[in-house]
């Protein structure tokens, strides 16, 4: 049994070895770079500067708008990084309502260097530096969570690591490079999921319920939404940043129709995965108590916990992207949009889908997942108690 595990963790971690490797050397093979400024020579960076002293400055409270301020700043900065790393310049910052960055001595702020050539260069302040403090929380968070979960939390933290890495390492170059957007987030989603769960719960029945589960109710929420978008005439043509897109699409390959759809499938495997975790621990947790209950039975278990579930998970989806859109919908709201015009607008109907879509994956995951459970957590135990009663024998046998 011990040397059955060992095996299992060892072919684990090779597992996720592999994956990371295959990722580096996916980002390190070539790629078409998107030229954002066309043909003209000029170009931009943001790097860091310092800035030594504020030489003079002439702001006024916007009185409107009492913690935001108007006017300007002459400033003297050192640049940190970049080509023009160790320059010191005097630039004016100006500060209005839509960039209202106020600097102070000895702070660190991001400047825009935008260059014609070599020799001829203007630098504008763009934002304060935030890396440091974003850092910060992430690893507060972490912190925590290993401090409240413990070793699981760890392994949460390792698992987050890991599904960010796929993302941007794995999922957003393969849909630049014109990979299926379709088969992208599918690969994405079988990768995260039996990673994260296999990580938490071990190579353990609830654990691949929860996978098979997971996977199939990701499939159902992209699989109705690509209906109903092509019901309704929507696709990732249809999305805000189109024009931009389509640019980098006759660049780049980028298959901009299933990117809405792609988009769908992973922003709903959040919810899915944890309604099928704790559907698969709940009927792991009832045969445990009670070896005796029939198939029927554990199924009807993880029903009823599931009932509790789906309710609860469906509002965190539409109240998500409800708050992402929040900016959207305030400027709809403000100009009175008729209810034809607000029901049939490309936005509207694309956080619909995506909102109604996710829910009928978390919907239908419960008994999909139940039913799985019902059969393999059963069979499962039993070939586990088996195995320990086999060891028990030999062990007797020896002495």
């Amino acid at each position: 049994m011990l040397a059955s595990k060992n095996l299992r963790v060892t072919l684990f971690i090779g597992l996720i070895l592999c994956i990371s490797l295959g990722m580096y050397l996916f980002n390190q093979s070539s790629e078409i770079k998107h030229n954002e400024h066309g043909s003209s020579t000029a170009s931009k960076t943001f790097e860091k500067a310092k800035v030594l002293r504020v030489i003079s400055e002439n702001l006024s409270r916007d009185s409107e708008r009492g913690d935001l301020y108007n006017g300007s700043q002459e400033l003297e900065i050192k640049i940190l990084t970049g080509e023009h790393q160790g320059e010191v310049h005097q630039i004016t910052n100006n500060v209005s309502v839509y960039l209202n960055v106020i600097a102070k001595e000895g702070q660190t702020v991001i400047v825009n260097i935008d260059s014609a050539d070599a020799t001829y260069y203007i630098i504008s302040v763009y934002s304060y530096y935030r890396v440091p403090y974003i850092a910060a929380m992430i690893l507060l968070f972490f912190g925590v969570l290993w401090w409240v979960g413990g070793k699981k939390g760890l392994k949460s933290v390792l698992g987050i690591i890991f599904t960010f890495a796929c993302i941007i390492y794995l999922f957003i170059p393969m849909l630049y490079r014109g990979y299926s957007p379709i088969l992208a987030s599918v690969l994405i989603v079988i990768l995260t999921t039996c990673v994260t769960l296999l990580l938490l719960n071990g190579w353990t029945a609830r654990s691949w319920a929860a996978i098979l589960g997971t996977i199939c109710g990701v499939i159902i929420s992209g699989a109705l939404a690509y209906v109903f978008g092509s019901l309704v005439h929507i696709s990732g043509y249809n999305t805000a940043e189109v024009d931009v897109l389509i640019t980098i699409s006759d660049e780049t390959g980028l298959q901009l129709g299933g990117m809405l759809f792609a988009g769908i499938l992973i922003s709903s495997l959040g919810a899915i995965i944890d309604v099928a975790i704790s559907i698969a621990a709940s009927v792991h947790e009832v045969y445990s108590t009670n070896p005796n209950l029939s198939q029927k039975e554990l199924f009807k278990s993880g029903i009823n916990v599931g009932r509790d579930m789906m309710g609860t998970m469906a509002n965190t989806l539409i109240l998500a992207i409800t708050g992402t859109t929040l900016a959207s919908l305030m400027i709809l709201y403000a100009i009175k949009t008729s209810f034809n015009q607000l029901a049939n607008m490309n936005m509207v109907t694309i956080e619909v889908i995506q909102g109604i879509a996710g829910c009928f994956g978390v919907v239908l995951t419960v008994p999909i997942v139940a039913f799985i459970s019902s059969k393999i957590i059963p069979s499962f135990e039993k070939k586990i108690a088996m195995s320990k009663i086999g060891e028990e024998t030999d062990l007797k046998v020896e002495i």
